[in-house]
């Protein structure tokens, strides 16, 4: 499950060796460049990090400071603000085609249909759907039901009655990537299927309220994880938020589970998805011979939401809401 995860996400396999090129793209060695940083930061301990503080104050400068830095490095971790407003424009043309699915969602539609809905709404929005022919992916849209986590492929099969369903778009607008995906409740769905899905939601929003300059991304995780297993549900741990405007998946990646406090410092100028996906049941996954379609490996339900946020100084902005 790992090796998916990572390709899908871009990277290679395993950690970070001291000798490795640098994440970030500066060329230099990993102990050279971001190790020590990152370090301090998980440890709470680097310079102007780890306390959340008022909007102008020393230390939300001294980390807008470190932000400018990052992205003389790596240009594609810190946005500026002109690539955030494109990125703005891009999330919120899928925002308004996943409004054009919530509007025609019912059983007897199929998954195929859902697909010609997005890739003619997008087109017509000027945009391209970013996942069509992504390493291989041979529609313009993800469409998860029931069981399916995520990556399901468009095909006849027809929703039913009590379905629940994961629509997944990404625009690529003026050459900017905007990530959002929404959950759909077809016709008279049971008791703990539609609690499933709100839970979920709520996970998204508990995550959100995490993004703050000098925040962490184990935060983000933190809050989802205690929810969702509050709930009796649990976090799949194959896939991941991911960085994302230049490129469909970046710097940083964003687990829905973790530690407060440690993993990746939040800088303003990021720019990433949040996108929860909570099991009724086991958290493990697999892949169907398609390559693409992960399920649950229990049978048991499956739920997720996704939106695109940017680190703000002083808080969060919710790009694709």
């Amino acid at each position: 499950m790992r090796e998916m995860r990572e390709a899908i996400e871009g990277r290679s396999a395993g950690p970070l060796g001291r000798n490795d090129p640098c994440h970030c793209g500066s060329g230099k060695k990993y102990k050279a460049c971001h190790l020590n940083a990152e370090q301090a930061a998980q440890r709470g301990t680097a310079p102007g990090l780890g306390q959340p503080a008022a909007p102008g104050s020393r230390h939300v400068q001294r980390i807008a400071g470190a932000g400018a830095r990052l992205h003389r490095h790596n240009p594609t971790l810190i946005k500026t603000p002109a690539q955030i407003e494109g990125i703005r424009q891009s999330c919120q043309a899928t925002r308004r085609i996943l409004d054009l699915v919530e509007a025609r969602i019912r059983a007897g539609v199929t998954t195929e249909e859902i697909n010609t809905w997005v890739h003619e709404a997008t087109l017509a929005a000027g945009a391209i759907p970013a996942p069509l022919n992504y390493r291989g992916f041979p529609k313009s849209v993800c469409t998860s039901i029931n069981e399916v986590v995520c990556h399901g492929i468009p095909e006849q099969r027809a929703l039913q009655d009590g379905d629940i369903l994961n629509v997944d778009v990404t625009c690529i607008l003026h050459g900017y990537y905007g990530d959002a995906s929404r959950m759909f409740l077809v016709g008279d769905v049971k008791p703990e299927a539609r609690r499933l899905v709100q839970v979920t939601r709520e996970c998204l929003e508990l995550g959100i309220k995490q993004v703050r300059p000098g925040g962490f991304v184990g935060d983000i995780g933190q809050a989802i994880q205690a929810h969702a297993e509050g709930a009796d549900f649990s976090v799949v741990r194959d896939f991941v938020g991911h960085g994302v405007g230049i490129r469909f998946h970046e710097e940083p990646q964003i687990p829905h589970f973790g530690t407060r406090g440690r993993g990746h410092a939040l800088l303003p100028g990021m720019v990433f998805t949040i996108e929860p996906m909570i099991n009724a049941g086991d958290w493990r996954v697999d892949i169907l011979e398609d390559g693409w379609t992960a399920v649950t490996r229990d049978g048991s339900w499956s739920a997720q939401f996704e939106h695109t946020v940017t680190v703000t100084s002083s808080g969060v902005d919710v790009l694709s809401a």
